[in-house]
């Protein structure tokens, strides 16, 4: 097992005090989806680039979920030219 922490960001990162442990990355990064999702039903947040950071105990980031996804923008659809 491993520990992750999860930081809010918003400009200015807030760092987890405590940590959690999952088997796997990819169960860390779910826990982050969760956090998200709550935040994003409570009315007393009401910063739109607010993100959940994923750290691991390495210090590294390993993924960013974004509370309110939709104001951020969508990354370009590449189109194939006409040849």
């Amino acid at each position: 097992m491993r520990t992750y922490y999860f930081d809010m960001k918003d400009g200015v990162p807030t760092r987890g005090r405590t940590g959690l442990e999952f088997a796997t990355t990819g169960g860390a990064i779910e826990h982050s989806k969760e956090l998200a999702r709550r935040l994003r039903r409570d009315p007393r947040i009401t910063d739109r680039s607010l993100s959940i950071v994923v750290i691991d105990e390495s210090g590294e980031a390993v993924h960013r979920e974004p509370v309110h996804p939709d104001t951020f923008p969508k990354p370009p659809k590449f189109q194939r030219s006409a040849r």
